[in-house]
């Protein structure tokens, strides 16, 4: 009788023992939802063999040019942003264009956030993404690579 040979599977217990990466993304010219997705897997580490739902093995991207970012058809003025000033009657809202202008970085922000899962993780992946509105960046030092959206 022959025994079939098992193959093992190991999970990444702890994420301190990987090393992470940092990439750099010029995003002029790029559709929003379409980088956002990209933006969003690269951070949660689904690009990686050993990527585990319940860890943070993601890495660090750096995002340039994001004052330069489109949005798909008329959404620069039918897309809105909400937020309340916590006083009665206080209750804002801009267009993304009026937002591009103003705080380039939010429109973003807001869209990679929305497409990262809702649960205890979320609020440190996210730390892991830094947003320039043009090219000056201050992390040089880490070496990033750049990395071509598809």
């Amino acid at each position: 009788m022959q025994l079939k040979q098992i193959q093992k599977t190991t999970v990444p217990t702890e994420p301190a023992t990987e090393k992470r990466a940092w990439h750099i993304v010029d995003v002029k010219g790029k559709t929003l939802g379409q980088v956002a997705t990209q933006l969003a897997d690269i951070l949660r580490g689904k690009n990686k063999p050993e990527f585990t739902p319940q860890l943070d093995c993601g890495d660090y991207v750096v995002v340039l040019n994001a004052a330069e970012i489109r949005l798909a058809r008329n959404k620069m003025d039918t897309k809105m942003y909400y937020w309340h000033t916590q006083y009665p009657g206080g209750i804002r809202e801009r267009t993304a264009r009026q937002l591009l202008q103003t705080k380039p970085e939010k429109v973003l922000y807001d869209a990679v956030w929305g497409m990262l899962p809702r649960n205890k993780l979320r609020r440190f992946i996210i730390k892991k993404l830094r947003i320039f509105p043009g090219l000056e960046h201050d992390h040089t030092s880490q070496n990033p690579k750049p990395l071509e959206l598809k």
